[in-house]
């Protein structure tokens, strides 16, 4: 893990349920019928993301809901909240990042991004949601290459 052996902040999370796969419509599967993308779709891509300190997902930690996901198709807008598992989380800006790296990589360019700490569950909540607004820093971020491996150990799929 991280640090390489240094102690768990949250050596006892919560675990929640998954929530199911979502049956696919008719509707979904007509190719020839604009798919607008909503706030499930999105929870989709983002529930599986791996919590950089724990063998679970960020749905099963809670730190994504789908009712904390707000899109506007039309506007190309999604929004998303995370809600880390504890207030002084230093892993808030490895997770903010991990949620939007994952939907830069998955969503249609024209979708601007909105990713942001559940306001009111982070000591430094102003901070991180300034570094994860702001694209350079971002950009900079992903340009680390121990940051970007430790992304994507959180994007890889669980076997």
């Amino acid at each position: 893990g991280p640090g390489g052996g240094a102690p768990l902040e949250n050596a006892n999370p919560l675990i929640y349920r998954r929530s199911g796969e979502r049956p696919v419509t008719a509707r979904e599967e007509d190719d020839e019928l604009p798919d607008s993308i909503d706030d499930r779709e999105i929870f989709d891509l983002i529930r599986s993301i791996n919590d950089p300190e724990h063998p679970l997902t960020l749905e099963e930690l809670n730190v994504v809901e789908q009712v904390r996901v707000k899109v506007n198709d039309a506007e190309s807008t999604v929004a998303v909240e995370f809600t880390p598992t504890i207030p002084h989380c230093s892993m808030a800006t490895l997770i903010g990042l991990s949620i939007k790296v994952k939907l830069l990589r998955s969503l249609p360019e024209r979708f601007k991004l909105d990713v942001h700490i559940t306001p009111g569950t982070h000591a430094s909540e102003h901070a991180v949601n300034k570094q994860l607004a702001d694209k350079e820093r971002v950009a900079a971020a992903l340009e680390n290459s121990h940051l970007l491996e430790v992304v994507n150990q959180c994007l890889s799929a669980r076997s």
